[in-house]
């Protein structure tokens, strides 16, 4: 994976901090170059989206109050009225803080609610990713005050309130137009609702180079078709139906029928060579007057199915109810060593047994399994990981499962059991509507099919699925999803 889009903790961009600042000091440099360089990044963008000309900038103690304080310097030179706050004794600063205090020449206040009067921009330079405690009292009341008034209001690198690798908002927060982090985005930035009060993320380059990302052992990267690209199937000249692999969707009782269809064209148009559905004795006739370009096979042989090689991939869940044949259904599919998708019911059926799937899974061969929990499918198959943070709790879902973990929603996470993760936070809300998530299982099963390695196959189709949607836009129904998939596909020039 290119580490462009790697998403580094609190803790890996202090160790990307002290790489870097290491390397300054060998030139003859230190740290308060690069907080000089921050400083400057983020007033050129202020200076850039505001037609008026005054600001108040808020300071913590730390080094990102140290970053306001250059912000005010070059915001003041640029001919801003600049007001600036400290959130506590200006005595205890230290550091290259302390350096960029005495550099300000200008008056600083207290920070209090009566503080914020109309101004043309706000900044947040009190904690970026240094808060470790909840926000109360006079700083709260003054954040409120702020996230009312009308000014442009920019973050520095983190809102302050908002826990970095989390997104949890920790008592009160800033709710920035804009935030400017730097070197690489932070979990905060993605996942919910740290996300929402990030508005616009942008990343600015400092002088932080790939060399420092590297040290800190990125494993979490955003989503994004550089890293997946290479893996995704491409067509041969010289190939036929049976090289692209043969997608099978299991299907529900006669009244259950749509979302099967729904997966089973979206894998025929992710690539799949063939794709079938297999349906219950009761739903034959259903599934034969709307199918054409997908075959139907008789559950009843589904045994015998698992014993065909061709039959490559299998997805199972998409509304096959929550009972024994759906359970039963499931550990076949997985010990039959097939790749094997599995979505609602099928894992909703595990609910009072998870460890007889993880077995399952762990025991077969590589890992060709995904699982795609929406949040309550999560909280059932893995209720002990429910009250951690998203990122963490899919990282362990997926180590615990041996199995690829989509944890489904507007900051999917997607994980390997091998540590890697992916944050794909670009889904437009118009996905939330009945069959969407059929229609994602479908893709990745359709991806599987043909061979493309099972993480891969997961964060590309997470991706597919939402750049589907925003084509769409407004009105969307599941049944446009899969329509969407070649102009999207057309438009990666695979």
């Amino acid at each position: 994976m290119t580490n462009k889009y790697a998403i580094l903790s609190t803790e890996q961009m202090k160790t990307a901090d002290d790489f870097a600042i290491a390397d300054l000091i060998s030139r003859g440099h230190g740290g308060a170059d690069l907080m000089e360089e921050a400083g400057r990044a983020v007033s050129r963008r202020i200076i850039g989206a505001v037609n008026g000309n005054s600001a108040l900038v808020l300071c913590g103690s730390g080094n990102n109050g140290g970053d306001g304080f250059v912000i005010a310097r070059h915001l003041k030179k640029a001919g801003f009225i600049v007001t600036l706050a400290l959130l506590g004794d200006e005595n205890n600063l230290t550091g290259d803080a302390r350096l960029m205090a005495d550099r300000w020449n200008g008056e600083i206040i207290p920070i209090a609610p009566d503080i914020v009067t109309n101004c043309d921009v706000i900044v947040d330079a009190l904690f970026g990713t240094g808060l470790s405690k909840y926000i109360s009292g006079n700083l709260e009341e003054t954040l409120i005050q702020v996230n009312d008034c009308e000014a442009l209001k920019v973050a520095v690198d983190i809102p302050s309130g908002i826990k970095g690798n989390s997104g949890e908002i920790l008592g009160a927060a800033f709710k920035a137009d804009i935030t400017i982090t730097f070197c690489r985005k932070k979990p905060a930035h993605l996942l919910y609702p740290g996300k929402e009060y990030c508005g616009e993320t942008l990343v600015a380059d400092i002088g932080i180079d790939d060399r420092a990302v590297l040290e800190t052992k990125p494993d979490t990267y955003e989503n994004h078709p550089d890293f997946w690209l290479g893996e995704f199937p491409i067509l041969k000249s010289d190939g036929h139906k049976y090289h692209r692999g043969h997608a099978v969707v299991v299907s529900g009782d006669m009244i259950s029928t749509g979302a099967s269809r729904l997966a089973a064209m979206a894998a025929i148009k992710s690539g799949a060579g063939l794709v079938s559905v297999s349906s219950p004795d009761d739903a034959l006739s259903t599934h034969a007057a709307h199918l054409t370009a997908i075959m139907i096979r008789k559950q009843s042989t589904l045994n015998n199915d698992l014993k065909d090689h061709r039959l490559n991939a299998w997805c199972i869940g998409p509304a096959t109810g929550v009972n024994g044949n759906t359970r039963q259904a499931v550990l076949s599919i997985i010990r039959s060593g097939k790749k094997t998708v599995l979505d609602a019911d099928a894992l909703s059926v595990f609910e009072e047994g998870p460890l007889e799937l993880f077995e399952a899974i762990n025991k077969s061969s590589d890992c060709n399994c995904v699982l795609t929990p929406h949040s309550g499918e999560f909280g059932r198959v893995f209720p002990y990981l429910k009250k951690l943070d998203k990122l963490t709790a899919t990282k362990n879902a997926a180590k615990l499962s041996g199995a690829i973990v989509i944890y489904k929603g507007a900051d999917t996470v997607i994980a390997s059991p091998d540590g890697r993760a992916v944050i794909s936070s670009s889904a437009p809300p118009t996905l939330a509507t009945a069959g969407s998530g059929d229609v994602l299982a479908g893709i990745i099963t359709g991806l599987l099919a043909q061979s493309m390695p099972a993480f891969e196959a997961a964060c590309a189709a997470v991706w597919l699925h939402s750049e589907c949607a925003k084509k769409i836009g407004l009105g969307l129904i599941s049944e446009d999803l899969a329509k969407e998939i070649p102009a999207i596909l057309q438009e990666l020039n695979i």
